[in-house]
């Protein structure tokens, strides 16, 4: 096992320099790989941290579990980092799951090392094989657990999926460890209890190795939606724009197709699904895809599907309070502003045919005194004379006549005078900055 382990280190090339931050529960499987790790970074050299979860479900048991961790890696000179949850945390097994992984997160800023690594084994796997199939999931979710995944911006690694439960057992006894033994993993009240201990005995009734057969499964599974991805990711290319998928060319795709390219949508932000909730997407795209001003539905927590004539994505600024933040534009230079770089510029009047931007871009050719000038976001009550208009109309009916859509309205950039915009930012001009000579004075950037 500590070959294998080396060998899956040196195969994704983790930097063996770093600190290794590896979940430790305490079980046969979590102390199998700590202590072979262990044994490694005392020939490599790398600085071990375990990382606790106590969920707090089981009272002095859970305290006990957790004592015998921490005593663990004190006697090997492990660093050894816990955290208790709260009695008010839903005690649930996708509770549980989310809370272990933002403690990865948290711990992995704490560190500045974005890779995490777990004892997921053979045998997880195909418990959670057997757990989607009955959810009802697709090719994708036959991949079962991966060797390598992303979650909230950190890598997880899983150095121990080509052994099973009873390996790791076997290294333990073998080892002189001794393991917690978490009462709640025979509470068959529990998904997962009771596919391990219900389900995969009958399955072996059948095939005396289901569980081996089960992970084969998930090879298959992986070498089929490989080549899926392959052929889908070229039809993506055609109709992909920078703010989402092209909706009518969306339209004209096969249903198979479109149902696919849904369900990478999923995927690419980590949202859960199932083919109720991809049925729902195709559906909410079909109904609008005729709809100038665009509509909105919620996804999941913080996710939107939006969908509109030209575009559709998944969106997360719904209800985005407004940036409160105002700065001062005294003259040329660059300012910052939230993610962006606000910059004045005086004109080059050497430059030889130059053109005035079109009024989408980030760049204006402006005429423009620096009295009483503020880079900010929308106000109630802001007006502008759009380019080209003798009068003033309020801001909110100009954002809707360029068809911006809602939920980007809270996040763009005003070049203002009190309450009148002299510039949208990306969107249009205010009259009063028209060049009336063809040589302007300064030049407007909004950069990113």
């Amino acid at each position: 096992m500590k070959k294998t382990v080396e060998k899956f280190l040196k195969e994704y090339e983790i930097d063996k320099n770093k600190t290794f931050l590896v979940g430790f529960s305490g079980g046969c499987d979590s102390l199998c790989l700590l202590d072979i790790l262990l044994s490694l970074s005392k020939e490599i050299g790398f600085k071990l941290v375990a990382l606790h979860l106590n969920h707090n479900w089981r009272g002095e048991e859970s305290m006990a579990e957790m004592k015998n961790c921490e005593d663990f890696c004190n006697k090997n000179g492990i660093e050894f980092v816990s955290k208790i949850l709260s009695e008010d945390v839903k005690k649930s097994e996708n509770s549980a799951r989310e809370e272990r992984y933002k403690f990865f997160v948290e711990c992995s800023k704490k560190y500045e090392n974005p890779i995490v690594l777990t004892a997921h084994t053979a045998s997880d796997n195909a418990e959670t094989l057997i757990y989607r199939m009955v959810k009802g999931t697709g090719i994708n979710g036959l991949q079962g657990i991966k060797e390598k995944s992303s979650m909230m911006g950190v890598e997880i690694y899983r150095p121990l999926l080509s052994f099973s439960r009873v390996d790791t057992q076997n290294y333990c006894y073998t080892n002189n460890l001794v393991p917690n033994n978490d009462s709640s993993n025979f509470d068959i009240n529990y998904n997962r209890n009771f596919i391990r201990h219900k389900i995969l005995p009958l399955c072996k009734c059948v095939n005396e190795k289901a569980e081996q057969a089960i992970n084969s499964l998930s090879k298959l599974a992986r070498s089929s939606e490989n080549i899926i991805d392959e052929y889908v990711s070229k039809i993506e290319k055609t109709i992909s724009l920078d703010c989402g998928y092209d909706t009518q060319k969306f339209i004209d795709l096969s249903l198979d197709v479109k149902r696919y390219i849904v369900l990478r949508m999923f995927l690419n932000n980590g949202i859960d699904y199932n083919f109720k909730k991809i049925e729902r997407v195709l559906e909410f795209i079909e109904e609008n895809s005729k709809s100038n001003s665009g509509l909105k539905e919620s996804v999941a927590n913080d996710y939107w599907i939006y969908v509109n004539k030209k575009y559709f994505s998944f969106i997360t600024d719904i209800g985005k309070e407004k940036n409160q933040e105002k700065i001062v534009i005294s003259g040329c230079g660059e300012y910052k502003f939230c993610e962006y770089v606000f910059s004045v510029q005086l004109f080059d009047e050497t430059q030889k045919d130059f053109k005035f931007p079109k009024e989408d871009e980030n760049v204006a050719y402006v005429n423009l005194d620096f009295d009483n000038l503020v880079l900010r976001t929308r106000r109630d009550g802001d007006i502008i004379q759009p380019f080209g208009m003798t009068g003033t109309m309020k801001l909110k009916k100009y954002l809707n006549s360029k068809g911006v859509e809602q939920h980007k309205k809270n996040s763009l950039v005003f070049l203002c005078r009190k309450d009148e915009v002299l510039w949208a930012c990306g969107i249009g001009l205010n009259e009063k900055l028209k060049v009336v000579s063809k040589i302007p004075k300064y030049v407007l950037k909004l950069d990113k």
